[in-house]
């Protein structure tokens, strides 16, 4: 892949530490195919634009983070793979973590990573059809 192309989107529970939102995006990362040098931006909940797990996660991979309101995500909520009515209970979208990578990345993007959890935070990618096309046939291989 030539240039930063994904897009990260994380949820988390207020306080988590750091290190284990760090830690899911890796692998995240992983899942993808990926690298550092391939992450373009991180993305969340407009709730979360103080959380220091999210913006400890830009940093450790240099990249800035942006924030969208719930209205922004829920418009996302038809090309999510892991739709949660919880979640909506909770920020009125449908998924915080496909939603956000979904909208930073763009109209055409499509989820290279649908959502990974731990036990207090969601990551998922997003990013060009390409990616999510390679990332599904090296699977079938396996």
């Amino acid at each position: 892949m030539r240039g930063a192309t994904l897009v990260l989107g994380l949820g988390c529970e207020r306080g988590t530490p750091p290190k284990d939102v760090i830690a899911l995006a890796e692998r995240a990362l992983v899942e993808a195919g990926a690298t550092m040098a391939d992450l373009l931006l991180v993305t969340s909940l407009d709730a979360r634009a103080d959380e220091s797990a999210i913006l400890a996660t830009a940093r450790h991979f240099g990249v800035s983070a942006a924030f969208y309101d719930a209205a922004t995500l829920e418009a996302e909520a038809s090309r999510l793979e892991n739709p949660s009515k919880v979640v909506f209970a909770h920020t009125g979208c449908h998924g915080v973590a496909e939603g956000a990578a979904l909208v930073g990345a763009g109209r055409d993007a499509v989820l290279v990573v649908p959502k990974i959890t731990s036990s207090q935070a969601t990551a998922a990618i997003a990013g060009p059809a390409s990616m999510a096309a390679g990332r599904r046939s090296l699977s079938e291989r396996r």
